[in-house]
């Protein structure tokens, strides 16, 4: 059973590493014929590096900024480009750029890049105030299919105010850092379940349900859609974002816009992206048919004129771990490709169907067969004890906290 005796930094960090006490337990596990190390601790939490306001956009299946903000500081410097090809709401690419590092970020789903892109480019709240009054809002305005279900009359007028002339000021090339910053906060905002939403109570931000389940909703809560003024939301979110905002983050992330790069691409095949140009890949996959992006985001798709049935096309929603690997065994090929020598991967793979799916046991042998060495498995618990089971979620029932993250080095 083979097993590497190459000495790596990382790990050796993650040998030494303690938390509260608590030193890191080693597991060796034999995947595909390699004996490698599981390396399980409280590497990361909420409560140990507050996370920078600017990444709280709701988005489905995302990680917290913690996770990227280990590997980034670990195994990049000032300046190495940090990719994700799942982007997602953009906590790896925001998080890169935070640190004075170059994101590179990548989604199948044009969404992504709407809810990124812009807060690399943070406004004056001043500024944006005076954008907000100066709007041109018709309250009488209506959407092209029914929206009464999830918003006041007058609410409604005003989201289709702001989306016409989102669509204006784009199509006559005049969508300025100011607008980019107003739509990515209205497609937030859209639907929720508190005062600070457009909608009427729903279900959180990180999806909308359909119209039908909606009044069913409605009609269990017994509640009619009240207005809501779209103006104060939008800044009393943009506050939000920015109110812990320090100046060295604001300059990184302009510095950031400059040079980070958002594809809109298949994973799997990215030309854009120069060979060897990845110092680190930070992800997170999505996992066979758990989620339903498109059908979750439809809303946010109207509001920004994105046919979401053309992103469903696009999206890759594997029902079978064969099918998955299929598309993975691509995906990886190309992260060899755009990585450099001696550049990591770290790849999250998450708890899948209660955990009765070792991912692990798949995505070792896709990496390997990449080119990639794989020095091991890192799983960050925020309950570690000494009856932890590394394969399943048993120290975890509710709500699990567990990330698990193959990683991977190119020689």
């Amino acid at each position: 059973m083979p097993r590497s005796s190459v000495s790596d930094p990382l790990l050796d960090y993650l040998r030494r590493f303690e938390s509260q006490g608590r030193k890191t337990r080693v597991e060796i596990v034999e995947i595909d014929g390699y004996a490698l190390p599981f390396f399980i601790n409280e590497f990361w939490t909420s409560r140990q590096r507050q996370a920078s306001s600017i990444h709280e956009i709701s988005y489905r299946a995302c990680f917290k900024p913690q996770l990227p903000r280990f590997f980034i500081e670990l195994c990049t410097e000032a300046g190495d480009a940090v990719y994700d090809p799942f982007g997602g709401r953009g906590t790896t690419a925001i998080e890169a750029a935070l640190l004075g590092r170059c994101p590179v970020s990548n989604d199948v789903n044009p969404l992504s890049a709407i809810l990124t892109r812009p807060r690399l480019k943070p406004p004056r709240l001043d500024f944006l105030e005076e954008r907000l009054n100066n709007l041109p809002l018709d309250r009488s305005l209506r959407a092209e299919m029914d929206l009464s279900m999830f918003y006041h009359p007058a609410t409604e007028g005003e989201i289709v105010s702001l989306k016409r002339y989102l669509e204006a000021r784009a199509g006559e090339g005049r969508e300025d850092d100011l607008d980019s910053w107003i739509r990515m906060v209205a497609t937030n905002r859209l639907t929720g379940h508190s005062s600070g939403f457009f909608s009427v109570y729903t279900l959180p931000p990180n999806q909308a349900v359909s119209p039908e389940r909606q009044m069913r909703i409605n009609r269990l809560r017994r509640q009619v859609p009240e207005y809501r003024d779209t103006r104060a939301l939008i800044l009393k979110k943009s506050r939000s974002l920015l109110r812990n905002l320090a100046p060295f983050q604001r300059q990184n992330l302009n510095r950031a816009a400059e040079k980070g790069r958002f594809l809109c691409a298949d994973a799997r095949s990215t030309p854009e992206l120069p060979s060897g140009s990845i110092r680190l890949t930070v992800t997170s996959p999505p996992f066979l048919d758990v989620v339903q992006y498109s059908r979750d985001n439809w809303l946010r798709c109207w509001f920004n004129g994105i046919d979401p049935e053309a992103v469903a096309a696009r999206i890759t929603m594997a029902r079978t771990v064969e099918e998955w690997r299929a598309v993975m065994a691509e995906v990886f090929r190309e992260l060899y490709r755009v990585t450099g020598p001696g550049g990591r991967v770290a790849f999250e793979v998450g708890e899948v169907r209660k955990g009765t799916i070792r991912l692990e046991e798949h995505v070792v042998p896709l990496g390997l067969q990449a080119g990639f060495h794989c020095p091991g498995v890192l799983i960050n618990t925020q309950e570690f004890t000494k009856t932890a089971n590394i394969w399943g979620i048993s120290n975890n029932r509710r709500g699990t906290n567990t990330n698990r993250i193959v990683l991977f080095q190119k020689p």
